[in-house]
């Protein structure tokens, strides 16, 4: 991807989380979208009049399949769902179809009227993608054919479909130092950064690994909750002071740091998703309800990490499965894969229960 497509996209997510309308395009087709989580009353309606068009609600497939718009939208191919807005469909009704945490309450909020997309479908999948990388809910109105507006940001659907993988690629070391740990004192901070201005990433290098040898690694996705508060909801917590106390007595290894908060989606959402499984879904459930995936992480940064540290393979600690494919996926060989269990407590003996039943990490 080009410096100035990776500009554009990162321009984009930018509009996005300011509650600004993009203009996504597959080459033929022209779809502008803004995001709902932001919306007012006063900017739908000068985003309609901007754009020349009704504004209709653009959800995920996985949000559509949990309100039984479509059936199953996931399985007939549907990575979106369009919705006809129809008189009645106020700001308000819009969000309470986007955000799950009514959904018990007010049950019953159709029929809806999905709309179909056509040859639009490419370009409205790409606007989900960058209200996720915005960190906001997977749902947008869109307006398809928009009148042309010189200060709307253009991007091409290509280029926020392959955003993940040329923003990873993009990575750089900027700074390092020694910083000594409670639980690894040999230790040192390594900090990567893109020029895209997103979160940083970081590394925790304990002692002087081989370079030449698969290295101790755990890839671990950072959890305001969990790490900083010590929340008994999770096991990142303990994952985490226990991966680097079990690299220092094993005498060297990594830890890479993540900004993936929730799996990807984000702290605002992590919360929205907790909210939920006060209601009594489980963590993959309330994802779905949400319109995510069950996982919505990406393995490029890590991998890019571990190249520009000096490693090409790994044993990594990790009990999920998919941390293994989706690392080796992105070049980077696992020799190993090093169980990293901890003891549950009563208020995450059901967390982890659903990672082992649905997620299949081996506990």
């Amino acid at each position: 991807m080009t410096a100035d497509a990776l500009l554009a996209v990162d321009r984009a997510v930018d509009e996005l989380r300011r509650g600004r309308p993009v203009v996504v395009t597959d080459g033929t087709t022209r779809l502008a979208a803004m995001a709902l989580d932001l919306a007012t009353d006063d900017t739908v309606a000068a985003f309609e009049a901007r754009a020349g068009g009704t504004a209709h609600l653009l959800i995920s497939g996985r949000r559509a399949q949990v309100l039984k718009i479509t059936g199953d939208a996931r399985a007939a191919g549907h990575q979106v769902v369009m919705i006809e807005r129809e008189p009645r469909a106020d700001l308000g009704f819009l969000l309470s179809v986007a955000d799950p945490v009514e959904d018990l309450a007010a049950p019953l909020k159709g029929p809806f009227r999905p709309l179909a997309m056509g040859a639009h479908e490419t370009a409205g999948q790409a606007a989900i993608e960058l209200a996720k990388a915005a960190r906001l809910l997977p749902a947008c109105l869109v307006v398809l054919n928009p009148a042309a507006q010189p200060d709307w940001i253009e991007v091409t659907a290509p280029s926020v479909l392959g955003y993940a993988e040329a923003r990873a690629a993009r990575l750089r070391i900027v700074a390092q130092a020694r910083v000594p740990l409670e639980d690894a004192e040999n230790a040192r901070i390594v900090a990567f950064r893109a020029d895209d201005g997103a979160l940083e990433h970081l590394a925790i290098v304990i002692g002087e690994p081989c370079r030449h040898e698969p290295v101790l690694t755990r890839l671990h996705s950072e959890c305001f909750t969990g790490d900083l508060l010590a929340s008994l909801k999770c096991d990142c917590g303990p994952q985490l002071r226990g991966a680097l106390k079990a690299i220092s007595e094993h005498g060297a290894g990594v830890l890479l740091y993540l900004a993936q908060e929730g799996r990807g989606i984000g702290l605002i959402n992590k919360l929205r998703a907790y909210a939920l499984q006060d209601q009594g879904f489980d963590t993959v459930d309330a994802n779905h309800r949400l319109g995510f995936e069950t996982d919505e992480r990406a393995f490029w940064p890590a991998a890019r990490m571990l190249t520009l540290l000096g490693f090409t393979a790994v044993r990594l600690m990790t009990n999920n499965p998919q941390k293994v494919a989706g690392l080796e996926a992105c070049g980077i060989r696992v020799a190993e894969r090093v169980p990293h269990k901890f003891p549950s407590n009563p208020h995450n003996a059901g967390y982890l229960r659903t990672k082992q039943q649905r997620t299949g990490h081996l506990l």
